[in-house]
């Protein structure tokens, strides 16, 4: 077994969803300090692990997208593929930080830095707070081999809150639902086509003419394309399985939200998705997704979306229309987890980085991602540093169905080992 992927597994039993991934720090700092580095851990729970006086900084996250059955994730190769049996993987970022071990077990001169609570709003790379000594950092967070990123979208999380009552219902009661859809990476996959459980609860809603409802727990993570959605309502009329969608009859007789057809009309009428693409980049401009929507006991509704750009602007516009759609229907507005973008910046370590990438590859191609990378955050606390972001190949992240190339990564690992060795 590789070095790389023996890592990889050890990491995987070892729990790191996001916001609980204390166990995996201190493994990290354990593992640094018995390689003989300098290990330190700052307030927002970031680690700098670091050996003689670097000139490079690699840089990844250690929290996870839990799916499905994760933090409990059992991993199974097959054709060349690494998949686990009904979670997500964690190979985002979680092979990165393996890659990170081998070199530490070689004791190569470098830093280290492993962030907190990424995938919740760049949380750790927000408050971090360590002196760097590096003058070029190489992220390791991009999911495509033989390529090189230099820009990402920023974004921030926008939820909206509302007070309903409840009144009596008429007709028949049904749970609708929508289960099992393949979900995805709300930035990097909002363009692939993948169905909304939301949404296609929502269209069938309005399709069946359904204006009476009782409760709805839909969505998983702000940052994933919603996988389930499951609602309890009332029809007059009977309501039948069709496609996606399941159905049954309920014998309770709750009573449902006084302004439920309009919380299903927003539903109906939200924009999700793609809202500008960016014809230079070849990558969605802007985009938001309508990740979760919840009711309680008490008639509170909470949505929650995530909203990205590929520049300040464009977070302003596609954040403001996003408030302004939310408020129409009477909810209370919030932005939260706000992040910058990484303004695509060709430089001499990217050029670097890129030769690298074409000696493994034979092939080299710098990109922007619309995803929000910890460039963008940490380069505005370090200036003078230099970026570059580069990774193998991942698909379906934040998602049961996320797998990686393992042939990319040994050949990613070179490209790194090239990029190492050119900054001694």
């Amino acid at each position: 077994m590789s070095p790389i992927i023996e890592h990889f597994k050890t990491l995987t039993q070892i729990p790191h969803c996001s916001r609980e991934a204390d166990k995996l720090m201190r493994f990290l700092v354990e593992f640094g300090e018995e390689r003989g580095y300098s290990v330190e851990v700052d307030e927002a729970k970031n680690i700098l692990i670091r050996k003689g006086d670097p000139k490079l900084c690699l840089q990844a996250h250690y929290d996870m997208v839990c799916m499905g059955k994760a933090p409990v994730i059992e991993t199974y190769e097959e054709d060349g593929v690494m998949r686990a049996k009904d979670s997500s993987l964690g190979a985002d970022n979680g092979m990165a930080i393996a890659m990170m071990m081998v070199l530490m077990d070689e004791g190569e001169e470098l830093e280290f830095l492993i962030t907190s609570d990424e995938e919740v709003g760049l949380i750790g790379a927000n408050a971090l707070a360590f002196d760097l000594k590096s003058s070029v950092m190489l992220n390791m967070d991009a999911e495509e081999e033989a390529e090189v990123y230099i820009g990402c979208a920023g974004g921030v999380d926008i939820t909206a809150s509302k007070q309903d009552t409840y009144i009596d219902g008429v007709g028949e009661c049904y749970e609708v639902a929508v289960k099992g859809l393949a979900g995805g990476h709300s930035g990097v996959d909002i363009d692939k086509g993948i169905p909304s459980a939301i949404k296609v609860l929502g269209e069938y809603l309005h399709q069946e003419g359904v204006t009476q409802l009782v409760s709805l727990y839909a969505g998983e993570r702000r940052n994933s394309i919603p996988a389930n959605a499951v609602a309890i309502v009332y029809s007059e009329k009977p309501l039948e399985a069709k496609g996606d969608i399941k159905t049954r009859v309920l014998t309770e007789k709750p009573k449902v939200l006084k302004e439920g057809a309009k919380a299903l009309e927003l539903i109906h009428t939200f924009k999700h998705g793609v809202h500008r693409q960016n014809k230079e980049l070849g990558i969605p401009d802007t985009s938001i997704n309508l990740a979760i929507i919840t009711t309680d006991e008490k008639g509170g509704l909470l949505i929650e979306t995530s909203a990205r750009a590929m520049s300040a602007q464009g977070l302003k516009e596609i954040s403001g229309e996003t408030v302004e759609f939310l408020k129409s229907y009477d909810f209370e507005v919030k932005l939260v987890d706000k992040y910058p973008s990484w303004k695509p910046d060709v430089t001499e370590f990217t050029h670097l980085v890129s030769e690298e990438m074409k000696k493994v590859f034979g092939k080299s191609k710098m990109m922007a991602i619309h995803a929000g990378l910890e460039c963008g955050v940490i380069a505005e606390k370090y200036p003078q540093m230099k970026f570059a972001s580069i990774g193998p190949t991942i698909r379906y992240p934040h998602s049961t169905r996320e797998e990686v190339d393992l042939k990319s990564v040994e050949r990613t690992f070179e490209v790194l080992l090239g990029v190492v060795g050119k900054l001694k």
